[in-house]
């Protein structure tokens, strides 16, 4: 027996089919973070004085907010690296999507085949508008054993798939979420050119209710990339996680934030959009933020989340 959810957190204006930012039933999670601590940020980078200004902008950023969260950022152009509780675990929520995507491609690679019109049509639904029923039919396909072979090509080895189907459920690091945007975004032979080129070109294509998060502050002429994933539960209230990867224009960086213990999901994207400004304009100080990462959609409040079953979550 189901029963559904309905939260008293404000919420993006999404077209209601696909407000479901996953399928949230309410289980054991092992590994969820901590409570939230004050930001130990991690910076170092090739290029002077920036590692300094980076620390400085990350720590204050989340040091004004209740959110626990975590942060990994790379920039190849710039040498630079940053990281807040990488290896702490959360839920996933929607952004095991990326993951679900790649373990599509790579499968489709070793089996020397293109992608069918199927599963064209449910990735794109699954990446574009978030979808879930597209990403359940996609996770019944591949199976446990096929996403754990792609997480283990990728070297994802802090990722645990979610049990018993429960995709949005899956154990995610800050860590391992930047790795694949690596892996999306340089040669290796985990996926091909084309591959990566589809998954990225999947993620530019979010709908506009749905690219909040680290395109938020995004320089004039970088292509984005983003996924992003939401989910309330009984305990450390909403989870707001936004992945994301910035490229052309001179720039080559990912940035990854992940967040629990929010009040709202308005709250949550707050955190992530706080810390995405300021690695936008520390790494590129002197470009004009694009117009169109720079306004919240509009909110709504007390839009159902997720379906659950009637159990208490346990912490």
């Amino acid at each position: 027996m189901f029963s559904r959810l309905t939260t008293g957190g404000a919420r993006r204006a999404l077209p209601l089919a696909i407000a479901v930012g996953s399928l949230a039933p309410v289980l054991a999670v092992a590994g969820t973070a901590a409570a939230a601590t004050p930001p130990r940020v991690s910076c170092t980078s090739a290029t002077g004085g920036l590692a300094a200004t980076l620390t400085r902008d990350i720590t204050a950023a989340l040091s004004s907010r209740a959110s626990t969260a975590a942060v990994a950022l790379y920039d190849r152009v710039t040498g630079t690296r940053c990281t807040v509780n990488a290896s702490a675990h959360f839920d996933s929520a929607s952004v095991v999507k990326v993951t679900v995507l790649g373990s599509l491609l790579r499968q489709a690679q070793e089996s020397h085949r293109q992608l069918t019109s199927r599963e064209v049509s449910l990735t794109t639904a699954m990446i574009t508008r978030s979808d879930n029923a597209a990403t359940t039919a996609l996770w019944s396909q591949l199976g446990v054993t096929r996403i754990k072979h792609f997480l283990s090509l990728a070297g994802m080895t802090q990722t645990t798939p979610g049990a018993d189907g429960y995709w949005g459920l899956t154990q995610i690091t800050a860590g391992d979420q930047l790795k694949l945007m690596a892996l999306l975004t340089s040669d290796n032979t985990v996926l091909t050119p084309a591959s990566r080129g589809y998954a990225l070109g999947l993620m530019n294509r979010v709908i506009s209710g749905q690219r909040w998060g680290v395109p938020t502050g995004a320089p004039v002429g970088v292509t984005v990339h983003v996924k992003n994933g939401w989910l309330s539960r009984a305990t450390h209230g909403w989870r707001i996680n936004s992945v994301g990867a910035f490229t052309g224009g001179g720039h080559d960086y990912a940035l990854v934030v992940l967040s629990q213990d929010n009040s709202s999901m308005d709250y949550g994207i707050g955190t992530v959009e706080a810390v995405a400004r300021k690695v936008h304009h520390d790494l590129a100080p002197t470009a004009r933020a694009s117009a169109v990462y720079a306004v919240r959609p509009p909110v709504i409040s007390h839009v159902p989340d997720a379906i659950v079953p009637p159990l208490p979550d346990v912490p």
